[in-house]
């Protein structure tokens, strides 16, 4: 009989579940997109039971459809949209409020307030993180100072508070399982990387108890068993818990330290493995943990970007200017080379490296040769800068210039973004044969963990798709320039 591990990812914009086969190939997929609900002050949120219920629907298709059982899968490993927080009622498992999405801003007043009482550099120093709301601790602050049902449930010691992964081992076990794993924590602001606990001090400074927060374990811990509310006849183990990025690191063989990744998704996330070496990092760039496996741990430097792929969308769905995301690679091939205009995408202020939530988003440079296609290349193009920026600051950071950038998420497949990309970097970027490496790497986690692969010999079979630069070094720098004149634009007071 064949058998398999199965790969959850819940992202930003949707799930997909995967199975991958004894060698550690996709056999099956399927995927479903959740609502993005956006009010008119930039709040985004989504629905925790319309994310649960399609992973039900997910499961319950991708088994079905092909004729595949509960015993023909021999581990499940989860991947998550990282710093979306969401509370629910311990007891009934119900959510008490939208889970608030990491791109959400809504808790800047809050890190204002902390920032006042000079806490600051306590918070980076403890969790590696600068203060932002783009995390998750400031997330559940607004949630416990606006949420009457929070308080509630606080004082009966009855709430659970934590990211989507906690969220799902805690309905996928039936309310047996609270627990998320050291990636996952270290990206709420609320759990300090050095003692590996959560931090009293923090905790209690966002007004976060800590008895609501779920229990800390390796990434490749056994998380529980699941029938998925009883669409499997028999319970399948969770093996393997991974925030999406950390995921795709893993699934990048991003192993040892030295090695780097981006992951383009409705923002991204660019990290450098530093293996066991903590690195202390000042303003732009995070310090976190990779992921805890095989009993240690293995950080990182981080830095998050808010809109890469996102901006894509809303050329989509806002601006009209495209029908599918595919459309952005022949319109940015058929731009005017005369044209010069930049895009900043700070729709909801700029995450990394420069964290100014007060930024907002600038076309600059725009002239009479810039037209529809311009205005696309000008925002693909803008994904490249902006990782650009990020490896430029961890390489002075980390007092090592990396070989190459391993990349992956649906806009590499983009051939113009890819040598783009390259071409600013000057660097090698390498793109592997699948675009989902966060399921694949939770994947992969959970079927070694569980004795299903061998690491070496489920790693080895990978290959890379590799582009190479092309661009002068004048023209890069003449680029370069124009692109950090706009970032100023889009960071000015006037």
């Amino acid at each position: 009989m064949l058998k398999y591990v199965m790969g959850i990812d819940q992202s930003t914009q949707g799930t997909k579940v995967l199975l991958f086969d004894s060698e550690g190939k996709i056999a099956f997929q399927a995927t479903k997109p959740h609502k993005q609900f956006i009010n008119d002050k930039g709040w985004v949120e989504h629905n925790p039971e319309e994310i649960w219920n399609n992973i039900k629907i997910l499961v319950r298709q991708i088994t079905q459809e092909n004729g595949i059982t509960a015993r023909d899968i021999v581990a499940i490993g989860v991947s998550n949209q990282r710093e979306t927080s969401l509370a629910w009622n311990k007891t009934t498992g119900e959510s008490i409020y939208p889970a608030i999405v990491w791109q959400c801003a809504r808790g800047a007043a809050i890190c204002d307030e902390l920032e006042t009482l000079g806490l600051k550099n306590l918070v980076k120093e403890n969790t590696g993180l600068p203060l932002s709301p783009y995390f998750s601790a400031a997330k559940l602050a607004w949630i416990m100072r606006n949420v009457p049902e929070a308080t509630k449930l606080s004082g009966e010691k009855n709430l659970c508070m934590g990211t989507v992964d906690s969220w799902l081992i805690h309905k996928m076990t039936s309310g047996k399982v609270f627990k998320t794993d050291y990636s996952n924590a270290s990206r709420t602001q609320l759990f300090n990387i050095k003692t590996l606990k959560w931090d009293d001090k923090i905790c209690s400074a966002f007004g976060i108890l800590i008895d609501a927060l779920p229990e800390v374990n390796f990434s490749d811990s056994f998380f529980g068993k699941t029938t998925f509310d009883g669409i499997f006849d028999v319970e399948v183990p969770v093996w393997a818990m991974l925030g999406d990025s950390h995921a795709a690191l893993f699934g990048q063989g991003c192993h040892t330290a030295g090695l780097a990744k981006a992951t383009y998704g409705t923002g991204s996330s660019i990290m450098l493995n530093t293996g066991e070496n903590l690195i202390k990092t000042e303003q732009g760039i995070a310090t976190t943990i990779a992921w805890g496996m095989n009993e240690k741990i293995s950080y990182a430097l981080e830095g998050n970007i808010n809109y890469t792929g996102a901006s894509i969308s809303w050329l989509k769905d806002d601006l009209k200017l495209i029908e599918s995301a595919a459309e952005t690679e022949m319109l940015a091939r058929q731009s005017n080379v005369a044209d010069k205009s930049y895009f900043v995408p700070a729709f909801t202020g700029l995450g990394a490296p420069y964290y100014d939530n007060d930024a907002t988003g600038v076309f600059a440079g725009i002239t009479r040769v810039t037209g529809k296609n311009e205005m696309v290349r000008a925002v693909v193009d803008s994904i490249a800068y902006q990782i650009y920026d990020v490896i430029n600051l961890m390489e002075k950071i980390s007092r090592e210039e990396l070989r190459s950038l391993q990349v992956d998420g649906g806009p590499t497949r983009n051939a113009y973004l890819m040598q783009f990309q390259s071409d600013i970097l000057n660097k090698p970027v390498e793109v592997p044969p699948i675009a989902e490496l966060s399921a694949m790497g939770a994947a992969y986690c959970a079927g070694i963990a569980a004795g299903f692969y061998d690491k070496e010999k489920v790693f080895g079979g990978l290959s890379w798709e590799q582009y190479n630069p092309r661009m002068k070094a004048d023209e890069r720098e003449k680029l370069l320039r124009g692109w950090h004149e706009a970032i100023k634009k889009s960071m000015s007071r006037i």
